[in-house]
């Protein structure tokens, strides 16, 4: 594990060099809020330990800088300050947890682990909703991956990934033609219907073989998407 501490009090910081060491924590310790936000900006961290109160900026702010740029990093505060109002404060500008001074390493730790696994299972749950699993296909929806019997299948056009995923999300249900183009394509659509006609098409030629189509036409009706019909 890489943590970044921003920490003014050069003892603490050599307590917590001391305890990373013994178990087996890289610790990158900067004293000045400032130089700590930049440091942050030049390199991956797997967690930061900051101070509520720094010279140059204060922990709060640099709490808020790092999350208005989008990092999901996780974020411990260490703050002299113990009441509920400053708490909560530091816990809106992006802190996922706060430990009041004096503490023990040992509880630093144990805030440490707790605020790892949960920023883990929260990023694996977003992740796992992010793909979709069938009996031959898998896509990340967040790549634009899609891998079909674990070969990967790159030809797809942006609006043939569009009406792949579509369909793997909705197995077996017929959609006429009019109804795929306001799914898929929109409602501002113009096209005729046989823009979903060309895409069908193209689909079954580069996902589907003569014995195992996956799209099949229903007719009078439209289209359906079905791994068991051969």
């Amino acid at each position: 594990m890489k943590i970044l501490v921003i920490e003014d009090n050069e003892s603490l910081c050599s307590m917590l060099e001391m305890f990373f060491t013994k178990e087996g924590i890289k610790g990158t310790f900067v004293h000045d809020g400032k130089e700590g936000y930049e440091r942050f900006k030049r390199e991956p961290w797997d967690l930061l330990i900051v101070d509520w109160m720094l010279p140059g900026m204060d922990g709060v702010t640099i709490c808020r800088k790092i999350r208005e740029e989008g990092s999901d990093v996780p974020i411990i505060m260490l703050t002299a300050k113990d009441s509920e109002a400053d708490q909560i404060l530091g816990l809106e500008m992006g802190a996922d947890d706060y430990v009041t001074k004096p503490f023990s390493p040992l509880t630093l730790m144990a805030r440490i682990k707790a605020v790892t696994r949960r920023v883990h299972n929260a990023r694996k749950s977003e992740e796992e909703k992010n793909i979709i699993q069938t009996e031959h296909f898998k896509v990340n929806k967040t790549t634009r991956e899609v891998f079909l019997d674990g070969k990967l299948i790159d030809n797809l056009t942006p609006k043939e990934f569009d009406l792949l995923i579509f369909f793997l999300q909705h197995p077996r249900q017929v959609f006429s033609r009019d109804q795929l183009l306001d799914r898929v394509w929109g409602y501002n659509f113009y096209g005729d219907e046989r823009t979903v006609d060309v895409h069908i098409k193209r689909l079954r030629s580069k996902v589907g073989a003569k014995k195992q189509p996956f799209f099949h036409t229903v007719w009078g009706v439209g289209y359906k998407f079905d791994e068991t019909v051969e």
